[in-house]
């Protein structure tokens, strides 16, 4: 029962932040000349160029990347993913219509805007989600990357790579200021979100205190198609056991947290890895 009331409380968050997200971009973000980042800003951007409905652009642009994270990343993901898209292309629908106006100067505005668009994505991705496909195909590149060579990933360099392009592109076919505002959102949003949610991008290493490694082990193995390092320890009462240190991605974790749920007695700590040397 627990577990089920997390699972609807994970969806209502996802929801809201959605809806957050979508206030920002279409009341306070587009009215002041700057666009969202990711496959976000490139809709934004075709349709500025095309005069085609926002939201529409929105779909065409994410479902691509939707079908590829169903197919490389996973049923759960995408539903939480899909769910927020469409929660994200309702909410700028309706926000469109609506007659807003942030009586204050471009920068303060679009600051503001950044720390709720920010706000909203750090609610979707602790809570599993995405909306945005420049995480998706980051985690698919990942994925293969790590699978191929053994080695663990950070999706920074994929994500800047991606973003920097998008803001090229603005530049270009819109204008500098508005290409140097929505850096600024990237900013802003991006330090919001990894206030909250730790550096989502970076490498995560789980250590994981069981006495049933055997079965974590060959669950991560089967599940995630990752290796853990054993160590023994000992606790001062349940005595003898083993310690496990697993290395994963932001979005690998929802799943390590129900590998680990299933196996009464084992607990474990996340902390964010900046590089791993080798």
């Amino acid at each position: 029962m627990m577990k089920r009331k997390q699972g609807i409380l994970s969806y209502a968050l996802i929801i809201l932040g959605a809806i957050m997200a979508s206030f920002s971009v279409a009341l306070i973000l587009l009215p002041n000349d700057a666009i969202d980042y990711g496959t976000a800003g490139v809709a934004i951007i075709i349709s500025k160029l095309t005069g085609f409905q926002l939201s529409l652009c929105v779909l065409f642009v994410f479902l691509p990347f939707a079908v590829a994270g169903f197919l490389f990343l996973g049923k759960k993901f995408t539903i939480k993913a899909a769910l927020g898209s469409v929660i994200y292309m309702l909410g700028l629908e309706i926000f469109e219509n609506i007659p807003f106006e942030l009586n204050t100067e471009h920068f303060l505005a679009v600051a503001f805007g950044g720390a709720i668009l920010g706000a909203g994505l750090a609610l979707i991705l602790r809570n599993g989600g995405c909306i945005d496909g420049s995480e998706i195909l980051a985690n698919i590149v990942v994925k293969r990357l790590s699978d191929k060579t053994g080695r663990n990933y950070s999706l920074t360099p994929i994500l800047l790579i991606f973003n920097a392009l998008v803001y090229i592109t603005c530049f270009v076919v819109i204008d500098s200021t508005a290409a140097l505002l929505s850096l600024l959102v990237y900013v802003v949003a991006t330090a919001v979100i990894d206030h909250y949610t730790d550096h989502f991008e970076a490498i995560k290493q789980v250590t994981i205190i069981t006495q049933d490694p055997d079965g974590i082990i060959r669950d991560i193995k089967e599940k995630l198609n990752k290796t853990c390092t054993i160590m023994d320890s000992r606790g001062a009462i349940a005595g003898e056991n083993n310690t496990l240190i697993c290395y994963i991605s932001f979005f690998e974790l929802p799943l390590m947290k129900d590998i680990i749920s299933t196996h009464s007695g084992s607990f474990s700590t996340v902390s964010t890895i900046d590089e791993i040397l080798r």
